[in-house]
């Protein structure tokens, strides 16, 4: 077999695979592969952002630690039309209803559209006060407040790509987002330095081996880049062309579900649908939000160095948990389909197969996270302060890798089933109850570990409540695909 093919093998579209009987794992394991590779793929865009600003300035890196968690809580509060039409397409397709689940895109476009309008507006004119509030230091405030006016201008990109790639996960295609998003990286990550640095004393010359005649007829342009402000110009510009390949690839329905401008005009009575479903899902991802942004200003109270070692471990993270949110993922579109098909005893099946395996998975990074702490955060910056700071987050929380694997498989299948009140409620206590409390008291008594520790306790709380939850079985009873369309 030839390297393509053995590639090609890894990857299955949704008319190859049975996620409504037979084995368990193996749909498990060709619906979420795709999508960990379209969250690294979605990872590359910060670790870009963090790399190349790490380069420009200590205070850069500074800046984008605040303005990540704010682009993080915009994108939540309209994330819950993404999950309600992922959850509503999941069902439907279970169940056969292919007009339903149509009609239920088509909506979610509709609406995801508006809201995503008014949360860039809101976002524009609110973030120099946020930020401000976060406690961003004088030399920060406007670099980071010029970051996040780019990213609300162009929110409706932003979001609209995360809304395609729900869509299409709930019909259970995770093969053609993630191809779109791998060009839609590989434009930022080229475009990214450049935006930045401009053309003069770019360090990506040095590093392609650009020298002397070659980089003076680069920077003869007399470009010299944007800066911060740059780095949110590639992200929109990139972002804007993968969600118009989206949109074409759901009006011509070649591949996953399919969308009607027909079908397209706000149906309010429709809206309530995807607000009872998705609100609460809008609540879990906002409250993570809020709860970086909250956990923001206990570590505004110490050094820069904090600041951005804060800001690096929380990019690791997010590669690190790839395996569990793509897990997590793949369950909740097949507890959508077997609940739609009524099946919830093989939902239930694959839930307990996930947790088990991401538990298994994600203690193992976390060992060698433990060891190799120091290199991982050298990767993006050489601040020997920051490194040390951002090593010892990193030990402090590898532990618990495992149990956040838990908690993720648990509250997918949750979602799945339509019961995102649970999920969310899950994750505010995991988060404002204890997270935020336990950072902050520490804090005071044992400086910047205390913010560090409470990451691990949380997450062990938060897998120990999913997992008890999860047992008592309550969100095997009900659907959420009813009433059809012609209902409303």
């Amino acid at each position: 077999m030839s390297l393509r093919n053995r590639i090609g093998s890894l990857f299955k579209g949704p008319e190859e695979l049975n996620l409504t009987s037979g084995d368990i794992g193996r749909p498990l394991f060709y619906l979420s592969l795709p999508i960990v590779i379209t969250n690294l793929l979605q990872t590359a865009y910060n670790l870009a952002d963090t790399f190349w600003l790490g380069q420009y300035s200590t205070e850069a890196l500074a800046a984008i630690s605040f303005a990540f968690p704010m682009v993080f809580l915009l994108i939540s509060l309209g994330m819950g039309l993404s999950v309600a039409g992922s959850v509503l397409v999941a069902q439907h397709t279970g169940a056969g209803e292919e007009g339903e689940a149509e009609y239920a895109a088509s909506q979610t476009v509709a609406f995801a559209t508006l809201g995503s309008i008014l949360l860039g507006v809101v976002g524009y004119f609110a973030v120099g006060p946020f930020i401000s509030f976060l406690g961003a230091s004088p030399d920060v405030q406007p670099l980071a407040a010029g970051y996040m006016q780019v990213i609300s201008a162009g929110m409706p990109f932003m979001f609209g790509f995360f809304v395609f790639i729900a869509l299409m996960r709930g019909y259970g295609d995770t093969v053609t987002p993630m191809l779109v998003m791998l060009g839609s990286v590989v434009l930022n990550i080229a475009i990214d330095p450049i935006l930045i640095f401009g053309f003069d004393g770019n360090p990506l010359f040095g590093m392609l081996g650009l020298r002397g005649v070659e980089a003076s007829l680069f920077a003869s342009t007399g470009y010299t880049g944007s800066g911060v402000a740059g780095a949110a110009i590639a992200t929109i510009f990139s972002r804007a062309l993968a969600f118009v390949v989206g949109i074409v690839v759901m009006l011509q329905g070649v591949r996953g579900v399919m969308i009607h401008p027909s079908q397209m005009r706000p149906n309010f009575g429709y809206l309530r649908k995807l607000v009872d479903i998705g609100l609460p899902a809008s609540v879990e991802v906002t409250g993570r939000a809020l709860s970086v942004n909250l956990l923001l200003i206990v570590v505004g109270m110490f050094p820069t160095t904090v600041v951005a070692a804060f800001g690096i471990g929380v990019r690791v993270f997010s590669v690190i948990f790839l395996p569990a949110i793509a897990v997590a993922r793949g369950v909740e579109t097949m507890t959508g389909q077997n609940i739609g098909a009524g099946k919830p005893d093989r939902a239930g099946t694959a839930a307990d197969f996930a947790a088990k395996t991401m538990f298994v998975v994600l203690t193992v990074l976390g060992v060698v996270a433990i060891f190799a702490a120091e290199p991982i955060i050298a990767v993006f910056t050489n601040d020997p302060a920051v490194i040390e700071e951002g090593s010892n987050f990193l030990r402090w929380v590898a532990p618990s890798f495992g149990f956040i694997g838990v908690m993720r498989a648990y509250s997918g299948s949750f979602r799945g089933a339509g019961k995102t009140l649970t999920a969310a409620a899950i994750s505010i206590f995991m988060l404002g109850v204890i997270r935020i409390p336990v950072a902050y008291f520490s804090s005071l008594r044992i400086g910047a570990e205390g913010i560090w520790s409470a990451f691990l306790i949380s997450n062990v709380v938060g897998a120990t409540i999913a997992f008890a939850w999860y047992r008592r079985g309550t969100w095997r009873a009900g659907s959420v695909r009813q009433p059809t369309p012609a209902d409303d």
